[in-house]
This record gives structure tokens, sequence and C-alpha cells, in this order.
């Protein structure tokens, strides 16, 4: 699996959780994102920082309440997670664009390398 993703697990609305996702020299390269798919939906974007954790770009749906960063000594992006709601109940990836990206982008066919995905789930 080119990207390890973990810490979804379940909480009550209004809750927090941490995910992480850890890459490698191959696939930790340039813009990193997180994705999320609900059963029976599509996948939508969370979220997305650049290579310098300069740039970032959230879902409006997320926006202030989600924070992702990044470690590229330990090659991982990470998603923390505030005020938890139920409708944010999905199945969280992370993903990596090929090295030569340098804008972001929110669709999911900018980015090359997948994670095995972690669930989330927040009761009402």
């Amino acid at each position: 699996v080119p990207l390890q993703a973990c810490g979804g697990g379940f909480v009550q609305a209004g809750g927090s959780l941490r995910l992480s996702c850890a890459g490698s020299d191959r696939t930790f390269n340039s813009i990193m994102g997180w994705f999320r798919q609900a059963p029976g939906k599509g996948r939508e974007f969370v979220a997305a920082i650049s290579w310098n954790g300069g740039t970032l770009r959230y879902a409006d749906s997320v926006k202030d309440r989600f924070t992702i960063s990044r470690d590229n000594a330990k090659k991982t992006v990470y998603l923390q997670m505030n005020s938890l709601k139920p409708e944010d109940t999905a199945a969280y990836y992370c993903a990596a664009t090929p090295s030569r990206v340098t804008v972001i982008s929110s669709t999911p066919a900018s980015y090359t390398f997948w994670g095995q995905g972690t669930q989330v789930t927040v009761s009402s």
C-alpha cells in the first residue's frame, strides 16, 4: 500500500479525532490530500496541503473544524478533526500527487497514490 492511514474510530458528535497517513520516499512527494467517501456516495475532497505546508485548501463543509498538517521528516500527513458531526461519517483516504504537481486540486483524478482508508463514525 503506497500510503498507510490510521486514526479512525467511533466518536460522539462534538468530539475529535486525529488521522495520520505515513508515506515513503516514493509516495510522499508533493501535494498531500484527504478525501472521504460515505456509503452510496462518491469520493469527496476534504483538505490538501502543499509540499512546504504554505498552502492549504479545505472543503467548505469542514472549514474551521478540520486542520491538515504535515511533517516531511516523518513523511506523515495529519488531519485533526474537531467538532465532528454525524455527516462527517465516512471512510477517509489520504492521497498524494506526483512530484511535478504544484497546484492543489480537489479532484481525485489528480492524485496518483492512495491509502487504504480509515473509517470515521460519528454518532448523534
